[in-house]
């Protein structure tokens, strides 16, 4: 059974369908998308089943594939306990499928962390790029890794969100890397310590000859690397760290990789990324030294992630629309001095509180969506701060508080489904309403 029928779900069943092996489909909504699919496929599909009918389909399948946007809370995980039949995640169902591979499964490296993951793999696979190896950056990206077993690539990064890792077994990395961890989908998992242990099996499979990345910076997470057969490296600001940032440098193990004047972009979590990044390639065999450093000195991040927009007057627009928790915000405020804020959203059950206990650079705020009082509510007393029914008013805001100086960041902290459908178009139209608002103001 595939139920979810989305991006994960769509690419799992179509390879079933491409190996001989029939699929039963499912999804909780209806979407003219899932009927084209159906038919397409030859498969049977059942739209909001019901938990008898959800039982009948289960009891009759021999495993069950539960796309990323389906709750560990949904009935589908208690049936399929109840009845026996193993849950797999994409990622995992594609492992198996790489082991049986004529000529042998090829590397693969793996990224998690609350933030940055996709930013690190990408890096981590123009570094591999850059090395002379042909690799697919896949996973929790545009293309699961079930979607690219039949690309011509010696190498794969898979990034690894917590809903795929949290249904993996025999799942294994030669090298995996944690960036780091705070509260998190809590709308998907039953508690913080569920987020985490999902967060820990990327190395629960780890063999002696593997290697597990972590930050020294969280001596939980090196505390969890070290508890497993992998063998740890860590990467931070530390002189002791085997991947370092020091007196301006990027090091490995000592020798300098580049410069952070040699870099596009090298804020404080650019830096950490990066060196992450650097040792899942150095360390796995996947790329060279002089691979991680020619990466290094042309990538840039994709977009909505502390983008810069323009510039006018003296105050700088940035879009960081993919902060979608408090965690990511804080990321965002460490980077400047002086910010006015918009945030706020659909929240993921998160205390937004911690917004404002790292926001001593925040000079105003502007509060957007559904949580825009909860934000406004953190940061009274702090600072001055206002409500917007929309982006476009809320750009205006922003920029009435902006003086020379100042940044004006949408750094949300929340999703984006009050408002748009996703966080890029939110992004986008942050941009659009900020062109607007300066052309007018000129």
């Amino acid at each position: 059974m595939v139920f979810g029928l989305g991006i994960a779900g769509n690419a799992v069943a179509r390879a079933l369908v491409s190996r001989g092996i029939e699929p039963v489909l499912a999804d909780d909504e209806p979407d003219p998308a899932h009927d084209a699919l159906a038919a397409e496929l030859g498969a049977s599909l059942s739209i909001s089943p019901d938990l008898g009918t959800l039982s009948g389909l289960v009891k009759n399948v021999d495993f069950v594939m539960s796309a990323p946007g389906v709750p560990e809370s949904h009935p589908l995980f208690a049936i399929a306990k109840d009845l026996g039949r193993e849950m797999l995640s994409e990622i995992e169902l594609a492992y198996r499928w790489e082991q049986q591979r004529i000529g042998g499964p090829r590397a693969m490296i793996g990224i998690t962390g609350t933030d940055g993951k996709t930013t690190t793999t990408l890096l981590a696979a123009a570094m591999i790029r850059e090395s002379g190896r042909r690799v697919a950056a896949v996973g929790n990206t545009e293309t699961p890794l079930i979607a690219a077993l039949d690309e011509d690539v010696d190498a794969f990064v898979v990034e690894c969100s917590s809903f795929r890792l949290a249904l993996t077994r025999e799942f294994r990395v030669e090298a995996g890397a944690w960036l780091n961890l705070a509260p998190d989908h809590l709308d998907w998992h039953h508690d913080i310590e569920s987020y985490r242990a999902s967060k820990a099996r990327i190395w629960a499979a780890a063999t002696a000859r593997d290697v597990a990345v972590a930050p020294s910076a969280d001596p939980t997470i090196v505390a969890d690397a070290r508890n497993t057969r992998a063998r740890v490296v860590t990467f931070g600001f530390d002189a002791n760290d085997d991947y370092a940032f020091i007196d301006g440098r990027l090091l490995a193990d000592g020798a300098e990789i580049i410069g952070a004047d040699g870099m596009p972009r090298s804020l404080p979590h650019d830096i950490t990324n990066s060196l992450a990044a650097a040792a899942t390639v150095l360390e796995s065999g996947t790329g060279s030294h002089a691979g991680v450093a020619a990466a290094l000195a042309t990538f840039r991040p994709s977009h909505h992630r502390i983008e810069f927009v323009l510039e006018s007057g003296g105050v700088a627009w940035y879009d960081d629309s993919k902060a979608t928790s408090p965690h990511a915000v804080a990321t965002a405020l460490r980077a400047f001095p002086s910010i006015v804020l918009i945030a706020g959203g659909r929240n993921k059950g998160l205390d937004l509180a911690g917004i404002a206990q790292v926001g001593t650079s925040v000079k105003a705020v502007v509060g957007i969506g559904e949580s825009g009082e909860e934000v406004v509510f953190h940061f009274a007393g702090r600072c001055p701060s206002a409500l917007a029914t929309s982006m476009g008013q809320a750009v205006a805001l922003a920029g009435s508080f902006a003086r020379a100086g100042d940044v004006v960041l949408l750094s949300p902290g929340c999703t984006s489904f009050d408002w748009y459908r996703n966080y890029e178009e939110r992004g986008r139209d942050f941009v659009r309403q900020v062109r607007e608002f300066v052309g007018g103001h000129q």
